[in-house]
């Protein structure tokens, strides 16, 4: 019986394993996929440099973000210790107390 159930599992888990092979020939044969920003209908300037910069130049597109990214995280950072020092939260004088 032990054995039996040895064999169902091993068989069980090698048509698991076998699916994504099995799915890929069932498809054909793979082609590149190409992903690109429509720029034909983007009128204002600073968008139209983006998507042209996403289509051309990955590497300075993903530095954009990055440094766009911390630049908003800086920006809402501040904006928010503003609008909790305005409701009376001074966040600069909190004393931390460790036991």
């Amino acid at each position: 019986m032990r054995r039996n159930m040895k064999r169902i599992m091993a068989l069980a888990v090698s048509m698991v394993a076998a699916l994504p092979a099995l799915a890929h020939a069932a498809a054909g044969k793979a082609a590149d996929l190409v992903v690109v920003a429509d720029t034909r209908v983007i009128d204002s300037g600073i968008l139209r440099y983006f998507a042209d910069l996403y289509n051309t130049n990955p590497t300075m597109n993903a530095t954009w973000a990055v440094i766009l990214t911390a630049v908003y995280g800086c920006f809402l950072g501040v904006l928010m210790d503003f609008l909790l020092s305005r409701t009376g939260l001074d966040l600069t004088s909190r004393k931390i107390v460790e036991h």
